[in-house]
């Protein structure tokens, strides 16, 4: 069975009930999640044998960190234990107009504090067959760029395939650092993931004739997008999720797979979402499983963004689907029937 390796951060996830604001909940719900973390979660609950590799506090809240990927098949003995706190982050769920916001406090993070000595790399890579990582991660700090650069150096001489969601994050760093580092790191990558605005914030490359903010999206713009990137770091596949927001509760989803050449579309789902979070890393989990069984492009893109979509239906940030339900979709039973 071919072996994956995630590597990033695990938070834990604090968060009103229901639809409640922060200035008038009176208790937060509890769960885990993290962008690598999350894909992880989805490889494992599709039968996948991955690791996920991160760095975390060697005490109570550190192993209910760990707990909660074990419960579902993650490999976690590659965790590496040390620093003081588990970053943390709070999530309010937006409805109708009101959009969703999230708070850090993940400064001074076990994982952010991590130096080179911490990650045996030929011990976690070998036997592996893919490496994923997003740009959360090398955001984290100057360390945790030059730690991960160091990984995907050795992915790529143990001929690793790479994949990384660019994943760009404001509150964590600058367009231009951002764009400076994964410059850098792209080199290693083979499939790139992003959403509509990523490839903009990152490297300056955006589709023409395309509003995000109205939901308007131009195909042949990001096709332009997608030949762009892989003309500047030779990806072997570029997946761009394209996101209608409507409103916080209502999106429509759908994404593009551009590999050989080629532009491959998936069909198009109207969801109406539970939870939005952790939303791309299950497409992004989608994407590596369909492509480590070798799916065709088509194939690929639509059991990528088939379980995508589930995810949205899901609270938390891990999606907890199987491949059964993923190719019903992606086969077009979307009905959301009861099943006796």
């Amino acid at each position: 069975m071919k072996k994956v390796v995630t590597f990033g951060e695990l938070m834990l996830r604090l968060a009103p009930e229901n639809y409640l604001r922060f200035v008038q909940s009176e208790k937060l719900q509890s769960t885990f999640g993290g962008a690598e973390a999350n894909v992880a979660v989805s490889l494992a609950n599709y039968g996948v044998d991955v690791a996920f590799v991160s760095r975390l506090p060697d005490h109570e809240i550190g192993q209910w960190a760990i707990n909660s990927l074990r419960r579902y098949g993650v490999d976690t003995t590659k965790i590496v234990r040390g620093g003081d706190r588990v970053g943390i982050y709070y999530c309010e769920k937006g409805a109708s107009q009101r959009p969703s916001k999230v708070i850090y406090d993940r400064a001074n993070s076990s994982i952010a504090t991590a130096n080179m000595q911490d990650f045996d790399w030929d011990a976690i890579l070998d036997g592996v067959s893919w490496f994923h990582f997003t740009g959360i991660t090398p955001a984290l700090s100057d360390q945790m760029a030059e730690i991960t650069l160091q990984a995907l150096k050795q992915a790529k001489q143990r001929g690793i395939t790479v994949s990384c969601d660019l994943n760009f994050r404001k509150k964590l760093w600058s367009k231009q650092k951002a764009g400076e580092v994964m410059d850098k790191l792209c080199h290693y990558v083979d499939y790139c993931i992003a959403n509509e605005e990523d490839a903009k914030d990152v490297f300056g490359i955006e589709a023409d004739n395309t509003d995000i903010d109205s939901g308007k999206l131009n195909h042949q713009g990001y096709i332009s997008v997608a030949q762009k990137l892989t003309d500047r770091f030779n990806f072997k596949g570029v997946a761009i999720t394209l996101r209608e927001s409507l409103s916080a509760n209502d999106n429509n989803w759908s994404a593009m797979l551009y590999t050989d050449g080629n532009a491959y579309f998936s069909k198009k789902y109207s969801m109406h979402i539970v939870d939005r979070v952790g939303g791309g890393d299950s497409f992004g989990g989608g994407l590596i499983y369909s492509l480590l069984n070798d799916y065709a492009p088509q194939d690929a893109i639509e059991f990528a963004v088939a379980a995508s979509c589930l995810k949205h239906s899901i609270e938390g940030d891990y999606n907890l689907v199987s491949i059964a339900e993923v190719k019903a979709l992606a086969g077009g039973n979307a009905s959301g029937r009861v099943q006796r």
